[in-house]
C-alpha cells in the first residue's frame, strides 16, 4: 500500500482499513483500560478521565490483535493483552511529558500542565503497575518477560538519552540503539505478545516484523518534526531542535556541514531558547546537506527488513493488513 498524500482524511481511510479486519475487537480492549485502571480514588478517575481522551488510535493493540489473528481470530485473551500493551504505551507517554515538560500531547493538555508534574509521575507509575498486575493475573510468563524486557528497554533508553552530556557527540549507531529501544521495543512486544497469543509458530518473525516497524515509525517521526508544522503532529515543528534533541536527519549532515554551518549548529544548541528564527535556520541547513533525504532512505530500509519479516506468514487479511501497517508508520506519526 502507498499512501499517495499524507493528509489527515487519508490518513484516517488507510488506519481503518489496516485495522478492519480487528474492528470488532478494539472497543473491547478501550473496555478492557478502563477495567484495569479504575480506582476508587477522585483524582484517579479524573486523570483516568484526561488519558482515555489522549489514547490515540490504539495502533500496537490493532498490532497485537493482528499478529494474534494470522492463523485465525483472535483469541480472546488478547484483547486484555492489547489492553495492557496500550497501558504501558500511555504511562511512557506521561512520563516523556514530565520529563520535557511539555504541554500538548496530540493537541490536548498533559497530565503535568493540566494538573501537576507530581502527579504525572506517579500516574505515570500507576499506569505501569496497573499493567503489570494484570500481566500477573494472566500468568503468562512467557508474555510477561516480553513486556517487561521492552519496558526495561525504554527505560534503559530514556537514561542513556539523558546521560548523553554532549548530544552533538551522538552518533547514528547511538541513534539506532536508541530507537530500538525506546520505540522498537514496545512494537516488538507488541507483536511477539500477538504471537503467543495465536501464532506461536511465528513468534520470532512477528517480533522482528515489530522491531523494525517501530524503528521505521520513529525515523519518519523524527522526519516530521523537520518538515510538518503543528496541525500534523500536535506539536510545533523544529521542537527537537529546541529542545536540543539530536536524531538522524541532523546526524547525516552533520557528517556533510562547513565549518560555518556546524558553526550555526553549535550556537542554537548553546542557546538554551533558541528562536524561532535560528530554529528555522537549523533546519535549512539540514535540509540542504540531504539530513532529510537520509533518513527518508534509513525509513524505507526499516520498512523493507519489517516486509522482509512476513515473508514466511500465511497470506491472509491479517498479513496484508501488517504489510499496509509498514506503509502507514512512513506516513506519519501517532
Amino acid at each position: 500500500m502507498t499512501l499517495s498524500t499524507r493528509t489527515p482524511t487519508a490518513l484516517a481511510a488507510a488506519l481503518r482499513d489496516i485495522q478492519a479486519p480487528v474492528q470488532d475487537e478494539l472497543p473491547k480492549v478501550s473496555q478492557e483500560l478502563w477495567r484495569i485502571v479504575s480506582a476508587d480514588v477522585p483524582l484517579v478517575s479524573e486523570v483516568q478521565q484526561h488519558l482515555m481522551g489522549m489514547k490515540g488510535k490504539l495502533f500496537r493493540p490493532t498490532l497485537l490483535l493482528l499478529s494474534s489473528s494470522v492463523d485465525h481470530e483472535p483469541p480472546a485473551r488478547a484483547i486484555t493483552f492489547a489492553a495492557i500493551i496500550e497501558l504501558i504505551h500511555l504511562a511512557t507517554l506521561v512520563h516523556d511529558d514530565a520529563v520535557d515538560h511539555s504541554v500538548l500531547r496530540r493537541g490536548m493538555p498533559t497530565v503535568n500542565s493540566l494538573f501537576s508534574h507530581q502527579v504525572s509521575v506517579i500516574m505515570g507509575d500507576y499506569l505501569y503497575l496497573r499493567a503489570l498486575r494484570e500481566l500477573v493475573t494472566l500468568g503468562d510468563l512467557e508474555a510477561m518477560k516480553a513486556v517487561t524486557h521492552a519496558s526495561n528497554e525504554m527505560t534503559l533508553g530514556e537514561i542513556r538519552q539523558l546521560a548523553a552530556y554532549d548530544a552533538l557527540a551522538f552518533t547514528e549507531q547511538d541513534y539506532e540503539t536508541l530507537i530500538r529501544a525506546k520505540t522498537g521495543s514496545l512494537f516488538r512486544a507488541s507483536c511477539e505478545v500477538g504471537a503467543l497469543c495465536g501464532a506461536p509458530l511465528h513468534r520470532e518473525s512477528l517480533a522482528r516484523f515489530g522491531e523494525r516497524l517501530g524503528m521505521a515509525f520513529q525515523v519518519a517521526d523524527d522526519l516530521l518534526d523537520y518538515t510538518e508544522g503543528q496541525e500534523m503532529t500536535g506539536k510545533p515543528s523544529g521542537l527537537d531542535l529546541k529542545e536540543h534533541k539530536v536524531t538522524l536527519p541532523l546526524i547525516a549532515a552533520l557528517r556533510e556541514m562547513s565549518s560555518a554551518d556546524r558553526a550555526r549548529v553549535d550556537e542554537l544548541f548553546a542557546d538554551t531558547d533558541p528562536e524561532d528564527e535560528a530554529i528555522a535556520e537549523v533546519v535549512g541547513i539540514v535540509r540542504d546537506h540531504g539530513g532529510l533525504d537520509y533518513a527518508r532512505r534509513r525509513a524505507d530500509q526499516f520498512s523493507r527488513e519489517a516486509e522482509d519479516a512476513l515473508a514466511d506468514l500465511p497470506d491472509g487479511t491479517a498479513r496484508s493488513a501488517l504489510t499496509d501497517a509498514i506503509a502507514y508508520v512512513v506516513e506519519r506519526r501517532w
